[in-house]
């Protein structure tokens, strides 16, 4: 009746399992989270950086179409280069990226192109900036207001704007409350995104869910595109936790792992904005490589290459852990069930009671050791 067998090998089956997962790349916080990815049946990725690359670039340039005073493309982006100078967003930078490049092409004949960006670009001729939550910038460039941001941003000073119908995040600039034109810029998405969403749906994944702040258009293509079965867009980080939340009480409430509960969520994400989500989720997910810190040490489980194909495998190591754990369990306990009832009836000797111990503990340690085994 000695419990070694259970108690050896139900804990080695895990550890297993959270070694099958560290040899594929994803470190997991508590063996608890591998109990929890075999219950999971819905999983929630952030879009930008989690699905796609995260790495902007402009696409599209478009002034305003008035007869008089329209601004050429380069003074368009010059004006959104200057009012984004200030700020560190992939966006932002992406601007300043592409005016860098119109600089290289203008003066590469005649001067150093890295000493005119600089020259170009200059500072000094911003003035006071605000940056208003999910709207965007509002800024003084040459003692004019110009506004860069979102059509909310737009819609908040009341600024009649002509909206872009490009795939991919849109810039709107406005100057002294008058509408200049729009950026375009695209990111392009992951080569393993659709791949991921394809293994969780094979793994038994019953649905995913993409949330987005970007335009409705932008979002259901990359959702269609990926085969995701829902997408919703134009989300500010406090309404990615008020769906998730909403995502939760549909499956009809989900407990935390933490103190037990069963888990039937994930959330995959990589950004600041994430880690309310992540937190809140049942499992949160975060890419290790590109992910901010807050979003990795409020995840459960991250993901040392951002490559989102490996949550199906780490769904698979899971289930497999969770049935080698069972397994053990139901060997264990028959054998030395059996063994005590033919002893009772004077049917087993000492050798059949060695067996029951000592051979069901090495049998079910070897059987744990399964575990080990990577899954692709």
């Amino acid at each position: 009746s000695c419990p070694c067998a259970r108690v050896i090998s139900v804990p080695l089956s895990f550890f297993g399992g959270l070694g099958a997962a560290s040899r594929n790349g994803i470190l997991m916080k508590g063996s608890n989270y591998l109990e929890a990815l075999a219950q999971m049946d819905t999983i929630v990725f952030d879009k930008t950086g989690t699905l796609t690359k995260g790495e902007f670039r402009v696409t599209g340039i478009h002034p305003a179409d008035r007869k008089t005073g329209v601004l050429k493309k380069e003074e368009l982006l010059e004006l959104a280069a200057l009012a984004e100078s200030y700020s560190n967003h992939p966006i932002a930078e992406s601007i300043q990226t592409a005016w860098r490049e119109v600089c290289t092409e203008a003066k590469s004949e005649t001067e150093s192109a890295t000493n005119f960006c600089i020259s170009s670009l200059d500072t000094s001729r911003v003035g006071q900036t605000e940056e208003i939550s999910g709207h965007g910038i509002k800024t003084v460039i040459d003692g004019c207001e110009v506004l860069a941001g979102n059509g909310k941003l737009m819609k908040q000073f009341e600024i009649p704007y002509e909206e872009c119908d490009g795939i991919g995040t849109v810039v709107y600039l406005a100057k002294n409350g008058e509408f200049a034109g729009s950026i375009l810029i695209s990111d392009s998405i992951k080569e393993e995104a659709a791949e991921a969403i394809r293994k969780l749906k094979a793994a038994g994944v019953k649905k995913t869910v993409m949330l987005t702040g970007d335009r409705k258009t932008v979002g259901e293509a990359v959702a269609k595109k990926l085969g995701i079965d829902e997408v919703y867009t134009e989300l500010l980080p406090a309404d990615k936790v008020a769906q998730v939340e909403r995502l939760l009480e549909r499956n009809g409430g989900s407990g935390d792992i933490k103190t037990g509960g069963r888990s039937h969520l994930a959330f995959v994400g990589d950004g600041i904005n994430d880690a309310p989500v992540l937190s809140r989720a049942d499992i949160g997910i975060a890419m290790g490589s590109m992910g901010s810190d807050a979003a990795i040490e409020a995840a459960d489980i991250v993901l040392m290459d951002d490559n989102p194909a490996k949550i199906a495998s780490v769904v698979k190591i899971a289930r497999k852990t969770l049935g080698i754990v069972r397994q053990n369990i139901v060997f264990a306990l028959g054998v030395k069930a059996l063994v005590l009832i033919l002893g009772a009836a004077g049917m087993a000797n000492m050798w059949e009671a060695v067996f029951a111990d000592v051979g069901v503990a090495v049998i079910a340690i070897l059987n744990a050791m399964r575990a080990l085994q990577t899954e692709d």
